[in-house]
């Protein structure tokens, strides 16, 4: 029996095209940020690797740590005393790029439905954003961060997907077993790995990611309207 499900954010709960909120992200940090001494291209590139940092990580510390101290090692310690211009970015100018995600209405509709079972809800988000971030990203969804029980960010946890060590502590905080959670999510290769540990899965396909053409008929898939039969069943 299903007790807990876990929701992947970007392209599951909140459709969107991941290139083009991307692009929209970094443009708009980039305006924010050259007046500040940051070059726009080599901005990006350490963004991108303070990322990579992240998805390496191996839990010994916070990827919000891990971040800063990449990034730190491109610009230089000046970015310790630059945080607040980046918090001010999230908190006024990343909503910029909402104008480039979608909205379904079924997002909400199933995070409620569950709840109303006595489902326990987690959003499992790649953990490589700050928290203010995720929290602009859940509302965008139609969604409010209290609707789940845990919304990992970068200051919450050191792992990311697609390692298996962040499906397995978010499992042992909550105290759930493998195969009484659910992760449902759009990146084959990403999401579907939860499957590794025992868990079940479901492969939301209104904008899956699929890098590696994998066959995705080994996981229960398809659109909002099939989630929630699956979920009925």
């Amino acid at each position: 029996m299903i007790k807990t499900v876990l929701f992947d954010l970007d392209g599951t709960l909140l459709p969107m095209d991941q290139d083009n909120f991307v692009k929209a992200y970094f443009k708009n940090l980039a305006i924010k940020l050259a007046p500040h001494g940051y070059d726009p291209q080599k901005l990006i590139e350490g963004i991108w690797a303070g990322a990579g940092a992240m998805v390496a990580n191996d839990g010994k510390r916070l990827n919000e740590e891990v971040f800063w101290q990449k990034f730190a090692e491109i610009f230089g310690d000046k970015v310790y005393g630059d945080k607040d211009k980046f918090e001010e970015f999230y908190r006024n100018d990343f909503s910029l790029a909402r104008s480039v995600c979608g909205f379904n209405p079924l997002a909400a509709e199933v995070v409620h439905k569950l709840k109303d079972k006595g489902v326990r809800v987690v959003l499992a988000t790649n953990p490589i954003f700050p928290a203010i971030a995720t929290e602009q990203r859940i509302r965008w969804a139609g969604l409010e961060p209290t609707d789940f029980e845990l919304y990992t960010t970068y200051e919450n946890i050191g792992y990311c997907k697609p390692n298996l060590s962040y499906y397995k502590e978010i499992l042992d905080r909550l105290g759930c077993k493998p195969e009484e959670a659910l992760m449902v999510g759009n990146d084959v290769s990403e999401d579907m790995v939860a499957a590794k540990l025992g868990m079940q899965v479901f492969l939301l396909t209104d904008c899956i990611i699929n890098k590696n053409n994998e066959d995705i008929n080994q996981y229960p898939n398809g659109d909002f309207n099939r989630l929630l039969n699956f979920i009925d069943d």
